[in-house]
Parts: structure tokens; sequence; C-alpha cells
């Protein structure tokens, strides 16, 4: 019989330069992209025209009702459509039955993207009045579940698709709706369908703010805006939208799945943006143009020494991307990253009408949108 022997394990021994390849390929490409810029944002035009509907997904991807038309379709209808935001590129365009033939991109909508980019829950004016659901990996249209009479302000996933959450407006006629994802479901039925498994309508014990006679239905209950699930998906963080240019806004802090009522906080203005922290013990929120911190447990809050309309907090660290539509000194507005421990801002940068701003699935990188279409992408060397 022949044997070997084993090298000793403090040997060198040769190894196929195959795995270092791949392995060094990628930070090769990184490396020869940093030489050639000396910022760790790089800009790019995803699409042309001009569009407020508008998400962006965790993989670096976009979907937003087209304002050109696509191959195939009549001339000047807009669609919603999927772009690759490095490649700048179109992907997709997407369609439901009984689509309106006269859609515009300014019409109401709103998106809200799966943990994994799989799915994409969507609702258009130019759709039938109900969520439309799409499986982007076997690109299809999966079905609809959900019917409303507005356009929902605000959809959520929960941070790993357990949950999903509509927020809708419409006075006495709004409200806030929880679905549980099928977790069973296979590759051909959608995880999201049927009947809300929870939903609440107008918040118990709120009261309208006074503004005097003459101010008709400011100070009412106006509906449901932002929402945000808690990263571990205990809770559920949404809006309370007052009518009102004066009025203020309240957070409603609510236990997943029931929708039961945790704690409730009254802002100071209106409210344009929520976000969780890494540990879920504390949201940023964005309110009159001025960034806060609160803690959802004792509902003490401090403002932080900078302005922000829409915020997003890293998925595993204390940084805060966001965007400012106006800076002192300047009629521009600025995006910027935030770390919320020592509250202070660094790597800031130029821009304008932003719509959408967002973390990557693994944090290496964020991404924001404008309304023109253009898109920034922070890529710093090591995070």
């Amino acid at each position: 019989m022949t044997t070997t022997k084993s090298p000793e394990t403090n040997q060198i021994v040769p190894a196929s330069s195959h795995a270092l390849a791949v392995r060094s390929s990628a930070l090769v490409v990184r490396g020869l992209r940093d030489l050639a810029r000396d910022s760790n944002w790089l800009i790019k035009k995803v699409f042309t025209g001009r569009t407020s509907n508008l998400a962006i997904s965790p993989t670096g991807q976009m979907c937003a009702i087209s304002p050109q038309s696509s191959r195939g379709s009549a001339a000047g209808k807009s669609r919603l459509t999927l772009y690759d935001i490095e490649l700048s590129v179109p992907t997709l365009a997407l369609s439901v039955p009984g689509e309106s033939a006269a859609a515009e991109p300014e019409m109401p909508a709103s998106f809200a993207w799966s943990p994994t980019a799989r799915y994409l829950v969507a609702a258009w004016a130019a759709w039938r009045p109900q969520l439309h659901i799409f499986d982007l990996h076997g690109k299809m249209f999966m079905g609809s579940f959900g019917e409303f009479k507005n356009i929902p302000q605000c959809l959520a996933w929960s941070e790993t698709g357990k949950y999903f959450a509509a927020a809708l407006s419409g006075g006495n006629l709004a409200s806030l709706r929880l679905w549980a994802a099928n977790r069973e479901s296979s590759t051909d039925s959608a995880p999201l369908s049927g009947p809300a498994s929870a939903e609440i309508g107008v918040p118990e014990g709120l009261e309208q703010q006074q503004y005097g006679d003459e101010f008709a239905d400011e100070g009412a209950f106006r509906g449901y805006g932002r929402a945000a699930f808690s990263p571990d998906e205990k809770s559920l963080a949404s809006v309370v939208e007052i009518q009102g240019d004066w009025a203020d806004d309240t957070i409603l802090i609510l236990h997943t799945p029931t929708l039961e009522k945790q704690n409730a906080f009254e802002a100071q203005g209106h409210i344009t943006d929520i976000t969780w922290t890494p540990d879920s013990r504390q949201i940023v929120y964005c309110a009159a143009g001025q960034a806060y911190r609160l803690d959802t447990s004792t509902l003490e809050f401090e403002p932080f020494p900078f302005g922000a309309e829409l915020c997003a907090c890293h998925p595993h660290l204390p940084l805060c991307v966001c965007f400012s539509s106006w800076l002192k000194n300047s009629a521009k507005g600025r995006l910027f990253l935030a770390d919320l421990s020592r509250q202070a801002i660094f790597d800031e940068y130029a821009a304008e009408g932003v719509v959408d701003l967002r973390w990557s699935l693994d944090g290496t990188k964020a991404y924001a949108v404008t309304r023109d279409g253009m898109a920034y992408i922070y890529e710093p060397p090591l995070i």
C-alpha cells in the first residue's frame, strides 16, 4: 500500500492561486475606483425627467414611476420601472392587469422593498386601489391584497420580512394595518395576502389641537404617516399626523403583531421621517427641519446639533445618513453622515431634492436619490 505523509501544520505548502484571485478582484476594482476620486460620494444619473415617487432597495436597486415611455409601451405612458443605481440603467418595467393608460409620474404612489429585495409591494393611483406584490427574482406579478380608499402614506417591512405595515390617511377613515408574512409560502405563492392580521383606526385618547373656530379642521387627526419597525421586530413606530401648518405630530409606538399601544410621544412640528437605532431602544426622527433622538422607554428626547428632513440609521453602527434641504448661509441642501455617539457631522456633500435614502443590506454603502434622477452613493474606505 502506498502511503503519503501529511505536511506539518506549521509548514508552508503550495496553494491554488484561483481563490486568492477571486477574493482580490473586488478589492482591486474598489482600489482603482478610490484612486480616481477624492470623495466618499459617487454621483450617478439614474433617470431623466422628474418624479417624487421612488424607493431604494437594500441591494442598490430603485423603483420609480418613470416619466419616460418604455419600449413597446404607448408614447408618453409612465410605468413603474426598476433601475440599477450603480449601473444607472433600467432593468425591468412592471405592470398589473387593468393599468390606466393615462398614468402620470406625479400620480400618488407608495412602495416598500422586502429586506432582501426579492419582493416589492406597490400602490399607485394608476392601478386598482389595492396593494400589489411582485416577485422580482421570478420577474412576475404575484397578486393584490389590502384594499384602500387613499394611497398609503407609507409601506414598511420589518427587519427579516416577518411583518408588513401600511399607514393610511383619511381622517376618521384612516388606519394602520399589519400583516404577518406567510413563512411557508412556496415560490409561486405570495408571502402577503388577504386581510390584515391587525388594524387600528383613530388612536385612542387623541384630542384635537385647538386653534380657534376660524381655523376650521386644523388640529384634527389627518391620518398615519411615516412608519418603521424596530430592528428586533417587537415594535412598530408610526407618525400620527395632525392637520394644520403649526400642528404637532405624535409618534405612536405599538407592540407587534397586536398593534397594542406601548407609548406615545408628542413632537414639536410635523414629522417627516423616523428610523430606529440598531439596539431597538431609540428612535431618530426629523420634525420641522430639526433632527432629534427619542428614548422609547422613558420618552426622554434631545435635539441633535443639526437639522434634517430625512434620516436612516446604520444597521449595526451608531451612524445615521441624513438629508437637509437647507444649509445655513446657502440656498442648497446637503447629505451627510452623523455620528450619533459624538453628535458630530462628517462626510457631507451638497445635494438638492432628495426623495429617499437608505443603507445597503450589509451597511457598507448608503444610497440617496433625488426627484431629478441623481443618485448619491456613500462608499467609505472602511465601515
